[in-house]
């Protein structure tokens, strides 16, 4: 029987504001290039086509999963989309666990196992993290929309397992 689920969250790839940004930006070019085209112009339908599609793909992608968190008694299992390798963190190593913002000037990109300056990162959307740290000094930084309860759910399985 598998363990039950203390902590369960998905974050859809559609839902990022910087690719959303971007493919509204291709979608509304497209339609002011149609629009400012001549009128026997062929390319002025392949415009107005592209346009149709950058906002299709854009409503299409906020039903495809980026990552899912899921906690489980002892352990954080980070699944990602399609060839995505799971990560399984073990709790046992972790020695702290905090709630961090991001930065809110800038535009975050999705990411998912992303390893930069000793840091590995998960990301998709929100302007708060929780920030794990193993006994080797790694850390983890995993966006989360609800980053409180899951900072408090991965604190209250380190307490147990130091008692």
């Amino acid at each position: 029987m598998s363990d039950p689920k203390l902590f369960e969250e998905k974050q859809y790839l559609g839902t990022n504001k910087m690719h959303l940004l971007i493919r509204l930006v291709i979608a509304m070019g497209c339609f002011s290039l149609y629009h400012f085209s001549d009128a026997d112009d062929e390319s002025k339908e392949l415009f107005f086509t592209l346009g149709i599609a950058a906002l299709a793909i854009s409503g299409l992608l906020v039903f495809v999963l980026h990552i899912s968190t899921v906690v489980t008694n002892g352990s954080l299992v980070l699944d990602g989309f399609w060839m995505a390798r799971r990560v399984k963190i073990d709790l046992n190593s972790i020695v702290s666990a905090e709630v961090t913002k991001y930065p809110r000037f800038v535009l975050h990109r999705a990411v998912y196992n992303l390893h930069l300056k000793g840091t590995i990162k998960f990301f998709t959307k929100g302007s708060e993290a929780v920030l794990l740290t193993d006994r080797d000094g790694l850390k983890y930084c995993i966006g989360s929309q609800k980053a409180k309860e899951l900072c408090v759910v991965i604190q209250k399985q380190i307490q147990s397992t130091k008692v």
